[in-house]
């Protein structure tokens, strides 16, 4: 755990490598120290239609999924810290946004092989 889930706008596949974005804010979640990289699980999702405000100007926006056990302070450290990882290496986005998001770990249900 967690779960990275990259949504960005398909529009941006053609100046964007999405691969080199992933592996960004995979290392930056894993560079956090609050998870063994082994745990962290990282995809990308593209939108060919999104509406930002007024335009359709290019967005990305990254949830990080978590089970409890962080603190406030390093929930808020992690975002910011995969947020400027992001700013640096994409440019050119209209908008770029990062949130932490608690599971409910009552409710989650896993199988792996």
């Amino acid at each position: 755990m967690p779960h990275c889930i990259i949504e960005y706008s398909k529009a941006l596949e053609s100046t964007l490598n999405i691969k080199t974005l992933v592996q960004c804010v995979h290392s930056s979640v894993a560079a956090s120290g609050l998870f063994s990289e082994k745990a962290i699980k990282t995809r990308a999702i593209a939108y060919p239609h999104h509406q930002t405000a007024t335009s359709e100007g290019s967005f990305i926006h990254i949830t990080i999924r978590l089970f409890d056990g962080r603190t406030e302070e390093q929930k808020i450290a992690l975002s910011h810290a995969v947020l400027d990882d992001a700013v640096r290496q994409v440019k050119d986005v209209a908008s770029i946004t990062v949130e932490t998001v608690n599971i409910h770990k009552a409710s989650y249900a896993s199988h792996s092989r």
